[in-house]
């Protein structure tokens, strides 16, 4: 399966262009996406490269983190904690740059099999089991990475997003997930 020419997670076509075509571009949407929306957190890769020039993860790490916390302060915010998100981003492109050469997709596309795909995404910077569920979900649906098929949860993930009506139908059954979650802790 060929890479998708677009992901369907905000309202911005250039945004979904960008989140698919670039691979450390979907892992920082990803890094972004805790306590803010999907489309606020997939829509942010694309500012961070307005405002940096770039998302090469190699460049980003050799940026000062006060250049990165600057991009991520500028209005509007690339996300509500903007200062704690930059450093996590900027951790994110170290860490690609260092272990894998800078190149994101390696994370998936040399993971000999499902449990090590899973050990690489967990030793990523702010990536914990939901995430490394979610974007196994979306690397094996969306991509075709077969390493990636043990780790789709058999709840819908945002690699069931496959259209703009997809993504509504997603962001809601989400919020009626945590209004239960909410009401049965109560």
């Amino acid at each position: 399966m060929a890479a998708p020419d677009r992901l369907y997670f905000t309202d911005d076509d250039e945004a979904n262009r960008l989140i698919a075509s670039d691979p450390f571009a979907l892992l920082v949407g990803f890094a972004l996406d805790q306590q803010v929306t999907v489309p606020t957190a997939f829509s942010g890769p694309l500012k961070i490269k307005q405002r940096l020039g770039t998302i090469d993860p190699a460049t980003i790490a050799a940026t000062d983190p006060g250049r990165v916390e600057e991009a991520f302060r500028e209005k509007p915010a690339v996300h509500r904690f903007p200062g704690a998100m930059a450093a996590r981003v900027h951790e994110l492109a170290s860490a690609v740059a260092d272990e894998y050469g800078g190149d994101a997709a390696s994370i998936w596309t040399s993971a000999r099999d499902g449990d090590e795909l899973r050990r690489r995404i967990a030793a990523l910077p702010g990536f914990g089991e939901m995430k490394i569920k979610s974007l196994g979900a979306v690397l094996a649906k969306r991509y075709g990475v077969a390493v990636a098929e043990p780790l789709v949860p058999p709840h819908p993930t945002l690699g069931d997003v496959d259209s703009p009506q997809s993504l509504a139908d997603y962001q809601e059954a989400k919020r009626v997930y945590k209004a239960r979650m909410r009401a049965e802790a109560s």
